[in-house]
């Protein structure tokens, strides 16, 4: 069992994405600021709050549903892909999109390994 595979990681990882979702609902002044620096339309920010919401079920759901959790983490790589694309068309400071590029290193390796199947 190494970091990535093990059902603490996605546990860990499910409950930053809820805390996420609920700072981007609230929301919160330095999510505002970042979104707003790379100019994420106002209308369409309430999408993040579901996707973020969905993704912890996902990742949760690494004991019972493995292939799940694997799928979430492809779809988070997706994410962050997009992300780190947002960053660069905005010609954003590379520290502000310096945590994106780690989750979309962290999701890629972990969907390429897959979760233990034991929990």
């Amino acid at each position: 069992m190494s970091v990535l595979t093990s059902p603490k990681t996605y546990t860990a990882l499910a409950l930053l994405q809820a805390g996420d979702a609920a700072a981007c609902a609230v929301p919160i002044a330095p999510i505002e600021k970042a979104l707003a620096g790379v100019n994420f339309p106002l209308e369409y920010r309430w999408i993040l709050v579901g996707s973020k919401a969905a993704s912890a079920v996902g990742l949760l759901a690494v004991g019972r549903n493995p292939a799940l959790a694997r799928l979430t983490t492809a779809m988070l790589a997706l994410y962050f892909t997009l992300a780190v694309t947002a960053h660069i068309r905005a010609h954003d400071k590379p520290q502000n999109a310096a945590p994106a590029v780690l989750f979309l290193a962290l999701f890629t390796a972990m969907t390429a390994k897959g979760p233990d199947r034991e929990s």
